[in-house]
């Protein structure tokens, strides 16, 4: 069985609160890997404002998870996702050998900006 990489995008109800957020993220999770996919990594954006809004909802927060998946758990995958009444939009693409390429280097990129920990200490003699 071959697998692909695939990247989805879901916007979930910002109204509802943390904790179910919380909760509709690790449905989400769980249901990439029991339709066969293994999740590679994921971003949390938050709540951010909708460009336009969607079901009269003004912000959304965000998730985007890669993956992946045999191209045939795609359809399950999707269809739990237009089932759950917490998801207002979702979109799942396939990535390219490019696309791939392309976010390792940003990884790498975000990895050389981010300062290393610096233990400090306190000299002073009181």
């Amino acid at each position: 069985m071959s697998t692909k990489h695939y990247e989805n995008v879901s916007i979930i109800n910002a109204a509802l609160e943390d904790a179910q957020i919380e909760q509709t993220i690790a449905s989400i999770q769980e249901n990439i890997t029991t339709n066969g996919g293994e999740i590679t990594s994921t971003e949390n954006w938050g709540r951010k404002r909708l460009a336009y809004s969607i079901n009269k909802a003004k912000t959304g927060y965000y998730l985007i998870s890669r993956f992946t998946a045999p191209p045939e758990a795609i359809k399950k995958i999707e269809r739990a996702l237009k089932l759950d009444e917490n998801v207002i939009r979702y979109m799942t693409i396939l990535l390219t050998k490019k696309d791939l390429e392309h976010i390792e280097k940003m990884n790498i990129t975000e990895k050389q900006k981010m300062p290393e920990e610096v233990e400090t200490t306190n000299n002073n003699d009181d």
